[in-house]
Parts: C-alpha cells; sequence; structure tokens
C-alpha cells in the first residue's frame, strides 16, 4: 500500500478521501487554495499545502503548483478527485514521471475517453450499444451531410469536456446552420478543442449510468447502476439505486457489457459509463468518466462497499473484491449554494452548519461554520444521501436529511429538493432528463 498519498481537490471528494486513507492506515496530505485555509478538512489530514491564489486556474487547475506539493510532501500517490485535473492525461503522466501513482486509471485511458468521438468508437467496437451518430464535422457542408444521414433531431456535442458547453439539440437544417458556429467557439474556449460532432437525440430519456471496477490484473466488475435522470442546465440534482421502474433483466445484462467491454479492453481503475435510456427500452452509451463519480455514496450505500479505498487499493495494486449483492435502495440529493428561485449560485459566509446524525442519512460536506462560501469553485454545499430498504424509505430519508441539514449565512437550493422528493411525479419513478421541464 503507499506510504502517503497527496489529494489534489477541495470540498466534499478531499474530505472524503482523507477519510478512506484513514481507514486504509495511509497518511494524506492536502493541497488548498486561499479560498479554502478554512475547510473543515484541513486539520483531518496529516498534511496540508497552501496553494497561492483563489482561481481554480492559479491552483486545483495549476499543475505546476500541485506537482510542486507533490515534491515537497514526498507522497508516493496522488488522488485528483473529480472535477478540475482528475481526467487529464497530461497531469497524471506528469505525476508518474515523478515516481508517484496517479490514483485513476491509465493516462492512455484518461485521453482516448476523454475524447468522446473515440470513446464511442472503442465502445461500439467492444459490442456495447451506441447512439447514431458522426465523426468529427469538418465544416458546415460535411454538418449537413451527416444530419441528412442521421435524420433530425440531433444533439451537436464537443468531443472534448462535459458539463453541457457546448452542447445544443438542432431539429433542421437551419438550426443546424446557426448552432454549428456557436458551438465550436465554446468548445474550443472552454476545453482548447474545437471539435464536435452530432448524436441521436434522445427525446426525454433516462440517464442510466454503470458503476465499473478493474484491477491491473486484467478483471473488471460491475457494480450496478444509478439512474440520474434528474437534471437542471445538464447539472445532475438527483441520483439514485437501483434505477426505479426498470426490470432489472436488461439493466443486468447492460451491467455486463459494460464489464465485458471494460475487460477487454484492459481498463484498469474506477470508471462510470453513461447511456441514455430511449422509450423503446434501448441503451446508448454517451461517454465513460475515467474517476470517481460525485454519486459515487450512492453505489457505496446499497453495496457496503467503500469505493474510494477500493480506489485507492486498485492503484496500489490490488485484485478486484467480491461483487455485493444489492441492498435496499439509496437516494443522494445535491445541496447548492444558489438562489432557489432563479437558479443562480449564491457566495457568502456560513454562520452555521450542522449535519445531524439521522438513521439512513449520510451528509458528505467539504465547509463547515465560518467559512465562505465564494465564486471560484463549483457551489456544491452539501450530498445528502438516503437509505431504506425500499425506495420509499430512502426517499422519505432524503427527505428528512435535507429538513434536518442546518445551513445558515448562505441561500441553497433545499427548497427546491424538498419540493422534488415529494412530488407525485418523482414517487411514481417517472423520471427523465426533461423532468424539471415538464408540466
Amino acid at each position: 500500500m503507499f506510504g502517503k498519498v497527496l489529494i489534489v481537490n477541495r470540498g466534499a471528494i478531499a474530505r472524503r478521501i482523507i477519510r478512506a486513507c484513514d481507514a486504509l492506515g495511509i497518511p494524506s496530505a492536502v493541497a488548498y487554495s486561499e479560498a479554502d485555509a478554512d475547510a473543515p478538512y484541513l486539520a483531518e489530514a496529516g498534511e496540508a499545502l497552501p496553494l497561492a491564489g483563489n482561481r481554480a486556474a492559479d491552483t486545483y487547475l495549476n499543475a505546476a503548483a500541485l506537482l510542486d506539493c507533490l515534491d515537497r510532501c514526498g507522497a508516493d500517490a496522488v488522488h485528483p478527485g473529480y472535477g478540475f485535473l482528475a481526467e487529464n492525461a497530461d497531469f497524471a503522466e506528469a505525476v508518474i514521471a515523478r515516481g508517484a501513482t496517479f490514483i485513476g486509471p491509465s493516462p492512455q485511458w484518461l485521453r482516448s475517453m476523454g475524447d468522446k468521438i473515440e470513446a464511442r468508437r472503442l465502445m461500439a467496437g467492444h459490442g456495447f450499444p451506441v447512439l447514431p451518430g458522426s465523426g468529427a464535422l469538418a465544416d458546415a457542408e460535411a454538418a449537413r451531410r451527416e444530419a441528412e444521414r442521421l435524420g433530425f433531431p440531433l444533439m451537436l456535442k464537443p468531443a472534448a469536456g462535459g458539463g453541457g458547453i457546448g452542447m445544443q439539440i438542432v431539429r433542421d437544417a437551419a438550426e443546424l446552420a446557426r448552432a454549428l458556429p456557436r458551438s465550436r467557439r465554446l468548445a474550443g474556449a472552454a476545453f482548447g478543442d474545437d471539435r464536435v460532432f452530432l448524436e441521436a437525440c434522445v427525446e426525454r430519456p433516462r440517464h442510466i449510468e454503470i458503476q465499473l471496477l478493474a484491477d491491473r490484473r486484467g478483471r473488471a466488475m460491475h457494480l450496478y447502476e444509478r439512474d440520474c435522470s434528474l437534471q437542471m442546465r445538464h447539472r445532475k440534482l438527483v441520483e439514485e439505486a437501483p434505477a426505479p421502474g426498470l426490470a432489472r433483466g436488461p439493466l443486468e445484462d447492460l451491467g455486463a457489457r459494460a464489464e465485458r467491454a471494460a475487460m477487454e479492453l484492459g481498463y484498469d481503475n474506477v470508471g462510470t459509463l453513461e447511456t441514455l435510456r430511449g422509450g423503446d427500452g434501448g441503451f446508448g452509451f454517451i461517454e465513460m468518466n475515467t474517476r470517481i463519480q460525485v454519486e459515487h455514496g450512492v453505489t457505496e450505500a446499497v453495496t457496503g462497499l467503500d469505493l474510494v479505498a477500493t480506489q485507492i487499493a486498485l492503484a496500489a495494486g490490488a485484485g478486484l473484491p467480491e461483487r455485493p449483492a444489492l441492498s435496499g435502495c439509496a437516494v443522494e440529493v445535491r445541496v447548492y449554494a444558489e438562489d432557489p428561485a432563479t437558479g443562480y449560485a449564491a457566495t457568502g459566509t456560513l454562520a452555521h452548519l450542522r449535519t445531524p446524525a439521522l438513521h439512513g442519512v449520510r451528509y458528505e460536506t467539504g465547509y463547515g461554520a465560518g467559512q465562505a462560501v465564494t465564486p471560484y469553485y463549483d457551489p456544491l454545499l452539501a450530498k445528502v444521501i438516503g437509505h431504506g430498504e425500499t425506495r420509499a424509505k430512502a426517499v422519505g430519508r432524503a427527505l428528512v436529511g435535507v429538513r434536518a441539514l442546518e445551513i445558515r449565512g448562505v441561500a441553497t437550493n433545499a427548497p427546491v429538493l424538498e419540493r422534488v422528493l415529494q412530488d407525485e411525479r418523482f414517487l411514481a419513478g417517472d423520471v427523465h432528463t426533461g423532468y424539471f421541464g415538464a408540466r
């Protein structure tokens, strides 16, 4: 096992990794920006290393500064968490070049799966269902030809990056012609890569993702699915496992196909394979996330497996654990610092923050009372996970958890979450990516 793990991330995931390191008996060090100087997890890590500045570009996206932290603390492994540099192949290679282990898949998978066009090709080549689509669009004429071949409606998507940046539904040739230069411009500015492609648009789909584990011995295993259909502005808001209202047979088959593809490819750490399920019941691959997910706690709740500790062990060369059986249901909601009426991010100082101990409820947060919520990073404040023998109990416990979470000083989306968790459509399992736009 590792002698020390350097954590190059912040917030809830930094705290979660520290906890996993403690469980494994591994000393941890954490890099932190000036904006995070009051974060409670700094005292929980064995060592805290300051980064100059506040902006992500100067701190958690600053590979040179993070590698300097690695040199200073003498860690033999780096955990990137999620976001920031977690899927950056160049950073992973730089860590490895310094003689340390990057806790994630090998850089080749960060690079190939980070390219959505290449990822589609790889998955299709290994028998996984992929939505009809195009390659990179050379120009407007190529886009027109591909659209004619595929048929509208279509989704115009960047080949790199995520978060919905540059994505747009196009329903006819005129709309495609207008959207293409804008999508290219946004992709180039956000990801340094202006390639875009077309993919079949699935109307009001279910967003189903498969959690994968793989070791460095050529084996892979799926840990069932999560339903992440409830999203606002392409940002996940509610996640749950197992997927409500769907037959287990097709889901188990999807997991087995994902497992088989990962094994054939030689994938070698945790990953999440994301799909869309259409009204016809068919699934189509959309992307592979080569990191631990924000919503990993949902799978932990229904399997009893510590995914972060397992990820660290796999990176150290351990083999796969036994696959646990599904146990009950879990629902996670994301509490954001934002105005519940407008959805705009909120900032301020947390005058009070308390996460009470409740049966069947788990909180994950990297914030504490007195800490500033700044505009520099994603506004995620906390995650609330409810677990129970049935979906009704899991939903009820998530609702109790949201209501019992005490936050003062910063506006949050808690009222939105409470409405969702009591909405008749949600309670009936009527979930899809158009949920918030449905009337």
